[in-house]
């Protein structure tokens, strides 16, 4: 079955869309709860889940549409490794960036709907992706420490994909189960560090949105390296899936 291009760019854009209404509803709502007691680590398990079962979720229901990207890393990786056509990267990118913005902004009509817990929401919830020189709801790492991070775990996570998804893979149908458990795992170790990102999209889209009040304009400013280090990341993972594939006929 041949889909069209711009069947493609539609699954991308509501595949992160559903992503960010996943890890964007899961951070800011959460952020509402911690006022009544609820711990830092049952908040970082809970948008741990969050995002890595909504992901395998999303990537059945469009994985065979577009590929499941839903992330500007994963697409770049894709297309270095030689697994994506060059003619789409951008149209992918830009769908899912708008759908990432649409997700936060659904996120955000609906944190709006507390008057009480919004001013947190406004301050820290809805750009949780941060190092030490912004908001204080990130451990105080410095930018070379999350550069890092978002490097190491975003190549993690863009190997497990490209490796996972060969087309002479035994367990290809199980692929956005591993995928989706790999970012979960991601998500667990990076969200004390920095927020845990992997995504530029997943970053973007709620500074975007925090930029509209003054008390979250750092996150706009700090955006650039949940940029870089992600799609550093997932080139170091095409190079990798590139020099193990097999040399003989499969």
């Amino acid at each position: 079955m041949a889909y069209s291009t711009a069947q493609k760019y539609l699954a991308e854009f509501v595949g992160t869309f559903g992503l960010l209404l996943a890890v964007g509803g899961a951070a800011v709502f959460t952020v509402i709860w911690s006022a009544s007691g609820l711990t830092s680590l049952t908040r970082v398990v809970l948008v741990s889940v969050s995002v890595g079962v909504g992901l395998i979720g999303l990537i059945y229901a469009f994985g065979d549409i577009s590929g499941g990207h839903f992330n500007p890393a994963v697409t770049i990786g894709a297309w270095v490794a030689g697994k994506f056509p060059a003619r789409d990267v951008v149209p992918y990118i830009l769908s899912q960036v708008a759908g990432g913005v649409t997700g936060m902004g659904v996120i955000a009509a609906i944190a709006y709907g507390n008057p009480v817990s919004f001013p947190a929401v406004q301050s820290s919830g809805l750009a949780s992706q941060c190092y030490a020189a912004g908001s204080t709801t990130c451990g105080g790492f410095n930018w070379e420490a999350v550069f890092l991070i978002e490097v190491a775990f975003t190549m993690f996570l863009v190997m497990v994909i490209l490796f996972s998804t060969r087309a002479s893979g035994s367990a290809k149908n199980l692929a956005p189960v591993g995928i989706g458990l790999t970012l979960l795992m991601a998500n667990l170790v990076a969200i004390p560090v920095d927020g845990a990102s992997i995504n530029p999209a997943r970053s973007f889209a709620p500074a975007v949105l925090s930029s509209l009040w003054s008390s979250g304009n750092w996150a706009i400013g700090q955006d650039w390296i949940f940029w870089v280090a992600p799609i550093v990341g997932g080139v170091l993972a095409a190079v990798l899936d590139r020099s193990l594939r097999p040399s003989g006929p499969t």
